[in-house]
């Protein structure tokens, strides 16, 4: 298992590989620009060669890029479908110089246009920016349910994959958020077996390509979506503990997205290898 956090990319690429570092982390994830923002910084050359340098000589497992949350795929407005499409594409371009990175999206809302409209907005939208040929994985986060998201059930994840032309749909996964499972309904922390075994059945375990590990708030099936720190939620710490020893789980890049600063980062992810028996 890969353990890392969400890091600020203010600093830079290479600073973002040494953070990882000192806070014994061997993948993260970052935002590709400004969250709530539209404006798109490339980085150098010198920058990018700096981290990748780090990611081959520390053996990290694949870094997370997330996609901000101003993008909703699911709109039916032309306006908005035409600014996320054009930015989706030039995130990707870049992320196609950071190999085995991953492209982790929220699919968006509807805005009560119906599930069904949001779900074919996003496989049309996936279809329009992938290219066959492009190494850069698009990853589907499963969401909590609140208001009109798209993504909230297994079913409607599979249903947008489903929709992607099939000489793409190889470059199409699934991150999974235990916080937004668990509000959606799913008891990934007390049923972490079934839980798997379900979405093994829907969409497929080689889908998988990416966890987010977050303690929730929120009572299961609440579709509320707020983030806790490990052991002090809903999920509780025998849940977490059931999550990352899951050997469903092996071998994927975990991040955590738990309100912290870099010191509860770093104590959670000691926490986690402890958990599993690695240190």
């Amino acid at each position: 298992m890969f353990l890392g956090c969400h890091l600020s990319v203010s600093g830079g690429y290479s600073a973002m590989g040494k953070t990882a570092l000192s806070i014994g982390a061997n993948t993260f994830q970052f935002f590709t620009r400004n969250p709530r923002g539209r404006g798109f910084k490339r980085p150098s050359e010198d920058d990018v060669a700096g981290l990748l340098q780090i990611i081959k000589e520390n053996n990290f497992g694949p870094l997370v890029a997330h996609a901000p949350y101003t993008f909703n795929p699911a709109s039916s407005d032309e306006r908005i479908k035409e600014y996320t499409a054009a930015a989706m594409a030039e995130d990707v371009e870049f992320l196609e110089t950071i190999p085995g990175c991953l492209y982790n999206f929220h699919p968006g809302c509807h805005t009560g246009a119906g599930s069904d409209v949001g779900i074919a907005n996003v496989s049309s939208l996936l279809n329009r920016i992938i290219s066959p040929t492009q190494s850069t994985i698009m990853l589907i986060e499963t969401m909590a349910g609140k208001g009109t998201e798209i993504g909230k059930t297994f079913e409607e994840i599979c249903a947008i994959i489903d929709g992607v032309d099939e000489d793409k749909r190889h470059l199409v996964g699934v991150c999974l958020d235990t916080c937004h499972v668990w509000d959606g309904g799913y008891d990934i922390a007390g049923e972490t077996e079934r839980v798997l075994e379900k979405f093994d059945a829907i969409i497929g375990m080689s889908r998988l390509k990416a966890v987010h590990l977050n303690e929730s708030k929120n009572p299961l099936g609440a579709r509320k979506d707020r983030h806790e720190i490990l052991g002090a939620g809903s999920l509780t710490m025998a849940g977490i503990e059931n999550i990352v020893t899951n050997p469903m789980l092996e071998d994927l890049p975990v991040c955590l997205e738990t309100p912290n600063e870099l010191d509860g980062y770093k104590r959670e992810i000691e926490l986690v290898r402890r958990i599993r028996g690695e240190i």
